[in-house]
């Protein structure tokens, strides 16, 4: 990779590097504990966190993948996951933002050339942000690009529209999703400011709302050669890519219920009054109030076993890849988003249903965690899910290759 044919004139405070999957957990905690202050105020008045993305940067954790080849020190997938849900726990949208930039550095583990990786994961290190320009509106479905790759000289033009452009806003490089001119799917690293690319602050959803997943437009943006990835060779063979990105996603839901949990305790010791007929002084005294709160901690507790679990097979996968692995770390990863999908919901349903009335106040801004829940739940559907996993138990049906598994 010719650094000079790709500047980088982003200007940015000196980059910690981390030294251990245990470095990685305490700096993700100690950042969580600053990001969760705010977090309400954040939602309630959409106020994007550049300086949140910008202390995420300097702290190393968007370098945690990177192999030790490279510079990195490639954490566990369960550790990746549970640094989502640490980040997420405190603001789900902050949480949700690296999701799409550690899918591309996976993406690149597996399909970059050794130059793209050199120079890639060298500005992961640094502290650079990858944001995506993946979905689109109008295609068949969501699996489905109009957005082309078209040659132009030693070089490429990028023409077309991305919606939901999860952590655009705040990224260094907008990495597209295109399709060249043999309708391959093809990944391009463009550095953001690059003439023609305009992105849009528009996202509107009632949930995650400072994800800053706006619309991107592409205006025959030149890209080079040697920043255009082969992104379907990905899923012509069996590879993590997909696993890693689910993981990820998973983590973020566990994180939303651990949050949508913690709430529901705090509000129910301290504010929550008992029900008539409960014969009991304080909320918290509550048998039926107990049982419930011992449910939801027993079901987050299992997803979190999950999700570790899934993770270990991941981290198999990537050592030995075959489809045998691949297919293993898929249905395990599928089965953590399933039940962390699950319980991010129920935790934010039970949360109003324990603390009562006096918890809609808009002024607390509880319901972000249903919204949130709601809104980051809705990226790969559930019922999907369990009918790969029911289809390849009962059929022998292979999972499909897709970032969506």
């Amino acid at each position: 990779m010719d650094r000079a044919l790709h500047p980088t004139d982003r200007i940015r405070q000196l980059t910690a590097r981390l030294a251990s999957e245990e470095d990685a957990l305490a700096t993700a905690r100690a950042l969580a504990r600053r990001f969760a202050e705010k977090a309400a105020l954040r939602d309630q008045e959409r106020l994007l966190p550049y300086h949140e993305l910008d202390a995420l940067s300097q702290s190393g954790l968007l370098a945690i993948t990177v192999p030790p080849e490279y510079g990195g020190i490639d954490v566990s997938n369960s550790v990746l996951a549970e640094v989502a849900a640490i980040l997420s726990q405190a603001d789900g949208s902050i949480g949700q933002i690296p999701q799409s930039h550690f899918y591309i550095l996976e993406a690149l583990r597996v399909d970059g050339t050794e130059e793209q990786k050199r120079f890639f994961f060298g500005r992961a290190l640094a502290g650079d942000r990858f944001g995506n320009a993946l979905s689109e509106r109008g295609t068949k479905t969501v699996g489905h690009y109009n957005t082309r790759l078209t040659h132009d000289g030693i070089g490429y033009r990028l023409n077309g529209r991305k919606f939901y452009s999860t952590g655009v806003i705040f990224a260094d490089w907008v990495t597209v999703f295109a399709l060249d001119e043999a309708d391959r799917l093809t990944m391009s690293f463009v550095q953001r400011g690059t003439d023609g690319i305009e992105i849009i602050d528009d996202w509107d959803g009632f949930g995650q709302r400072t994800t800053g997943s706006g619309t991107t437009v592409l205006d025959n943006v030149y890209v080079q050669a040697d920043a255009v990835v082969l992104h379907h060779k990905g899923f012509e063979r069996p590879t993590t890519i997909g696993s890693v990105g689910q993981i990820i996603h998973a983590g973020i839901d566990l994180g939303i219920a651990r949050a949508a949990f913690a709430e529901t305790i705090d509000f129910v010791k301290t504010r929550s009054r008992p029900w008539t007929d409960s014969g009991v002084d304080k909320a918290s005294d509550d048998p039926l109030t107990i049982a419930k709160v011992g449910e939801l901690a027993i079901r987050i507790e299992a997803a979190t076993a999950l999700v570790e679990r899934a993770g270990l097979k991941v981290d198999i996968a990537q050592i030995d890849t075959n489809e045998e692995n691949v297919i293993a770390a898929t249905l395990a990863v599928a089965a953590a988003k399933v039940l962390t999908s699950e319980i991010a919901i129920e935790a934010a349903n039970t949360l109003f249903e324990l603390a009562g009335t006096a918890s809609t106040g808009t002024g607390l801004n509880l319901d972000r965690h249903w919204r949130n829940a709601r809104t980051h739940t809705l990226h790969d559907p559930v019922r999907w899910k369990y009918h790969v996993v029911g289809n390849y138990h009962l059929n022998g049906t292979i999972p499909p290759r897709s970032g969506a598994l």
